[in-house]
């Protein structure tokens, strides 16, 4: 076959027969075709049909589907990689094994669409889009995250049935132009559906402005079907609100009298000036719409189409070194969003969008960026309905072959076409406040040319390319790039930019903070440089939700549309776990990178959600040197009595000069926004000084080992040095060190026992690779049958950077709840602990965290002290020395870190695992970015102590 005759393998060719993209929002309804169609997954385009169909649904994706294997290709399943291509071939070639899927349905066009102009619109299609309409070729599409739309009035006959065939081929030339970290997929993935127009009708409606000066200006194109343009038609419009808007007469006369206007094409443009005492301006704090109307007249003055769409009143603009939305300098708190769904893939309804987008708002989310392709329409209609900022990204992420395709002319229509299509479709949405060229491509020629259509097209909006300012954040990329977005950048990088005297552009990090596992440290020294530095103004936590795919245990096939999911408690259902690379047999992948979410798959919340949640918050506590608290209001826009606040005081004892802070609960509508805290009354006292720490005069029980007995203790007290690596320690190497080093479980050496009167010190040395640690315990007999625990662990110089100092036991009980004085309730991290302290309670299950690949989790940071109890069980209580790290879960570290899924974990039912940390190190990002800031790293060459009491 030839190119044309391949057009998966033709990187020129990007569309054929298919409509311009354009922004009109027809009020007249359509005919969904969305349902069951007939189907045949070929193992390849040139395989011929069968002569039996299955079915399958659409929209859908087929490698989460169930139907019959007609011609034996076996199932195809999800495949997650990240950079590398799924085959090792250079662009434009294609593997031959190229599961291509044939659709087809018979469809009756309504008869009273008879004379009418008759369009079919393809939602999404994973990547090559083939369409035949009643035996004839109709055209083709590329670009897996936009619609596709074909006039095929000429191939169908009003009130007769017609068969329509879709052809979706998987890998195509522009599969390496859509290499994001996400898995592969294929299949129809929105919505497919006819819809018929008059044969004059509205091409396109462009909100060229709507400031926040209230100037409005919505240019129109019109076009009538197969001839020119008839005389006497003419456009009107209407704005909620504010009444009937005429056409710009001044326009028109112009256009009249400009010969290079065709009489094949029409323009028009309504112009109109808001009254400033009835203008609503749009911000993501106060999302105010105004439905607009644009109608089209015959000259009769009959209206022959008709368009309506929700526009918004704003202005974006950078002045030196701040983007501002209405004058003022915003913080952008984002997230990056895919669209995902464990149990449907690519395929994600409206309702789910809202779900994602409510989600987001209420941990603080102010900002989206459509990583790292244009989502469905219905997003941004919901980002302009519910506020958010928007970074519109295209449809562009050529990872593995990046630097080959920049400047490859061959590329040079998808680039262009990607990015044009995207602004065609998303201009009359306010909520979109960057256009960008797309992800990880290098730069070249194929994104100036890009930028230029986009520059010329909408100057109203600034652009975005990370891989362009990469080259340098001060002369680098001024040509594609208003604003400088880098990946992953440290705290140090972005403030040493912003101090240099070299900034010429404001600096909006596009990902930081990766949130692969337990993760999201330092997240409060990032905000705590933005909001302090001038032309830093945030960034995109990289991302929304752990790309894991609901997969049945039973025979290690995806759960499928046809499941549910009923709650949202991050754990799968009996029976299934949450897949990520390489559970559904696919080679290559890349494992569980895509689990890097700050929501679990069913968008519960993981703990470094609330985290952020603190950091955004619209009310802030702060102390003067009179004692009193101060609320501030941080919103950009609003006033604080949009919200409700209930104070709760808090104390870590019942003693009148008790340790004592005000927690702020903020809600709105209900829903709970934030809780700051501040600390009232420090803790003035020795936290072990208490009137029943009183020594006895027996000595405690030891084992032939020197370590305790006691009637609370299942398993024995046993110093820490590691912990079941997190993501972040296993890709930043931390992992691999601690092996080598042997610190799992160091052989253990008693030294020595002494008594000195009601103590007992016993020295012991565990041995690791770089040197002994010495470590040191005295146990104290209490009056009332607890111990008093003081320890201490001299580490080697070789020995720096561990990932924890404490110790380790287990209880006889297996205890039910705990209650604690210290941060919470969600779990927390020295560098991750922008909680309340309070007293907080918990069972003891939920303590733990079940990120998708097991590791440590279930930590407390600035603990004082803490209480396990069950029924009809003597409780059991830690006081801490100072506050200090605190876990309590059902988990063996090492049972953590042999297990690759959560089912593969069996908890402890007779007992608890209890970790006291004299130091644990941050969680950092390395995983993606930054590790932890040092001074939340653990030094070796010192002596750590710490002291603690076990009643």
């Amino acid at each position: 076959m030839t190119a044309i005759q391949r057009p998966w393998q033709a990187p020129e060719l990007t569309g054929l027969g298919r409509l311009p993209m354009s922004a009109v929002s027809r009020i007249d309804g359509s005919l969904s075709l969305n349902g069951e169609w007939r189907f045949q997954l070929l193992p390849s385009p040139d395989t011929p049909l069968a002569d039996r169909w299955t079915l399958a649904s659409v929209p859908g994706c087929w490698t989460v589907q169930e139907f019959e294997d007609i011609h034996g290709v076996g199932p195809d399943l999800p495949q997650y990689t990240n950079v590398q291509m799924p085959w090792p071939d250079a662009p434009p070639r294609t593997p031959s094994a190229n599961p291509t899927g044939v659709y087809e349905r018979s469809v009756t066009i309504p008869a009273a669409w008879a004379g009418r102009r008759i369009v079919l619109h393809v939602g999404a299609a994973e990547s090559v889009l083939l369409v035949q309409v009643g035996g004839r070729e109709i055209g083709l599409g590329k670009d897996s995250h936009l619609a596709s739309e074909f006039d095929i009035t000429d191939a169908v006959i009003p009130g007769e049935p017609t068969v329509i065939r879709l052809t979706v081929i998987k890998w195509s030339d522009a599969s390496f132009v859509e290499d994001q970290d996400q898995w592969w997929h294929a299949g129809i993935t929105r919505s497919v559906s006819l819809y018929a127009t008059d044969l004059l009708y509205l091409d396109d409606v462009h909100v060229a402005r709507a400031t926040a000066e209230g100037e409005l200006r919505v240019d129109v194109r019109v076009r009538a079907a197969g001839g020119s343009l008839p005389a006497g038609w003419r456009i009107s419009g209407h704005l909620e609100g504010v009444g009937e808007l005429g056409p710009d007469t001044a326009y028109a006369a112009a256009n009249e009298a400009d010969e290079r206007v065709s009489d094949w094409l029409g323009l028009a443009r309504i112009s109109s000036l808001i009254p400033p005492e009835s203008l609503r301006r749009w911000t993501a704090e106060t999302p105010e719409l105004y439905a607009l109307t644009v109608r089209l007249h015959r000259a009769d003055g009959t209206v022959a189409d008709e368009s309506r769409c929700r526009i918004g009143f704003r202005s974006v603009e950078i002045v030196g070194r701040d983007l501002l939305v209405n004058g003022v300098r915003v913080l952008i708190r984002g997230v990056n969003r895919h669209d995902f769904d464990p149990l449907t893939g690519r395929v994600v309804s409206a309702a789910a969008m809202r779900a994602d987008l409510v989600a987001a708002r209420r941990f603080g989310f102010n900002a989206i960026r459509t990583s790292h392709y244009p989502n469905d329409p219905a997003f941004l209609d919901l980002t302009d309905e519910l506020g958010f900022y928007v970074v519109d990204e295209a449809d562009i992420e050529t990872h593995d072959h990046a630097h080959e395709l920049a400047d490859d002319p061959r590329y040079l229509a998808a680039f262009t076409e990607r990015v044009s299509r995207m602004v065609l479709r998303d201009k009359n949405h306010p909520s979109v406040i960057l256009w960008s060229l797309g992800n990880e491509s290098d730069y070249g020629a194929n994104h100036d040319a890009a930028a230029g259509w986009v520059r010329h097209y909408d100057p109203t909006r600034p652009l975005h390319y990370e891989g362009a300012v990469k080259l340098g954040w001060a002369d680098a990329g001024h040509a594609v790039s208003d604003v400088v977005c880098p990946m992953y950048s440290s705290i140090d990088a972005i403030v040493e930019h912003a101090e240099s005297g070299t900034q010429t552009r404001p600096l909006i990090m596009c990902e930081y903070s990766h949130a692969m596992g337990n993760s999201n440290g330092t997240l409060a020294e990032y905000w705590a440089a933005i909001e302090s530095t001038p032309g830093l103004q945030g960034g995109f936590i990289w991302e929304f939700r752990d790309h894991g795919i609901l997969q049945r245990l039973t025979d290690g096939r995806p759960a499928g549309p046809a499941s549910a999911l009923t709650s949202t408690d991050a754990v799968a259902p009996a029976g299934h776990r949450w897949a990520y690379g390489g559970d559904f047999g696919d080679v290559p992948n890349d494992g569980v990178f895509c689990a890097d979410g700050i929501f679990f798959p069913d968008r519960a919340p993981k703990p470094a959600a609330y985290e952020h949640r603190e950091l955004a918050a619209p009310v802030r506590l702060e102390l003067t040197e009179d004692g009193e608290v101060l609320v501030r209001n941080r919103q950009d826009f609003l006033p604080l009595d949009v919200f409700e606040t209930e104070r709760i005081h808090a104390a870590s004892d019942e003693s009148p000069d008790a340790e004592t802070w005000l927690t702020l609960r903020v809600t709105r509508d209900g829903e709970e926004i934030c809780t700051p805290s501040i600390q009232l009354r420090p803790e003035t006292r020795d936290l072990l000084t208490r009137a029943d720490a009183t020594p006895a005069s027996t000595r405690v029980a030891l084992d032939a080992d020197g370590r305790l007995l006691h009637p609370l203790l299942a398993a024995p007290l046993t110093l820490s040095l590691w912990r079941a690596p997190t993501d972040n320690d296993v890709l930043g190497g931390m992992a691999e060190r601690w092996q080598k080093w042997g610190l799992e479980a160091p052989p253990r050496t008693l030294l020595d026992i002494t008594d000195d009167g009601a103590r007992t010190i016993i020295r012991a040395e565990y041995a690791t690779s770089v040197g002994p640690v010495l470590h040191e315990q005295i146990l104290t007999p209490l009056l009332d049958g607890g111990v008093l625990v003081e320890e201490s662990a001299a580490l080697p110089d070789a020995l720096d950077d561990v990932a924890r100092v404490g110790s380790v036991f287990e209880t006889a009980v297996p205890y039910a709840e705990a209650e604690w004085f210290g941060k919470g309730p969600w779990e927390t991290y020295p560098d991750r602990d922008t909680a309340p302290v309070s007293r907080h309670g918990s069972t003891i299950d939920a303590l733990f965290t079940p990120y998708l690949r097991p590791q440590e989790s279930g930590g407390r940071n600035a603990v004082r002290w803490i209480t396990l109890s069950a029924p009809d069980t003597p409780a059991l209580t830690i006081h801490l020395d100072e506050p200090r790290q605190i876990s309590v879960t059902r988990h063996r570290a090492a049972d953590l870190a042999r297990a690759a899924h959560h089912d593969e974990l069996v908890p402890l039912s007779d007992r608890c695992v209890v970790h006291v940390d004299a130091a644990h190190r941050g969680l950092g990002t390395a995983s993606c970015g930054p590790d932890t800031l040092p001074r939340y790293r653990i030094p070796g060459g010192v002596v750590h102590r710490w002291s603690w009491t076990l009643r």
